[in-house]
């Protein structure tokens, strides 16, 4: 199964942090989100967002630098594994990260994984954020490949 929509208007930061808590609400341990957008598109601050929906410890930063960090829950949840693709080579340096071992009991998000990120999981969301240059508003695009994703309504 694959569905793909249109999401919000995200005209501020604090409107894609609002869609990322939104976001978190259908998320659960074993989630694989991949996040697409040009740089400056929002994906850290939609990852902060669903990292608040989730209540996990932060704070929730860029981890560009650091390629994955673990946000652990503080309120009995899942944890929040963020990873940043951008530097990555491919799939064979993500493999070597071995996110398959955390997969299954935290929801996993992957800044810049798209082409890269999606044999992680045969279920998986992906949210692309795109920027118009004129306004500099950002719009979401949801697609949502696989079973576990029938039903779910955004």
């Amino acid at each position: 199964m694959s569905v793909t929509g249109s999401g919000p208007a995200l005209p501020t930061v604090e409107d894609t942090e609002a869609f990322g808590r939104a976001l978190a609400t259908n998320l659960r341990a074993g989630d694989l989100v991949i996040l697409t957008g040009d740089l400056g598109a929002g994906k850290t601050a939609l990852t902060r967002g669903i990292g608040a929906g989730l209540g996990v410890r932060g704070p929730i930063t860029s981890p560009t630098f650091v390629i994955a960090r673990v946000h652990p829950s503080v309120v009995d949840g899942p944890p929040l594994v963020h990873v940043d693709a951008y530097r990555l080579g491919g799939l064979t340096e993500l493999d070597a990260l071995d996110l398959d071992a955390s997969l299954e009991e935290s929801v996993t998000v992957v800044e810049w994984g798209h082409g890269v990120a999606e044999s992680l999981s045969e279920d998986v969301l992906e949210v692309t954020l795109i920027v118009d240059p004129a306004t500099e508003e950002r719009t979401a695009r949801i697609a949502a490949h696989g079973r576990r994703w029938e039903g779910v309504r955004w």
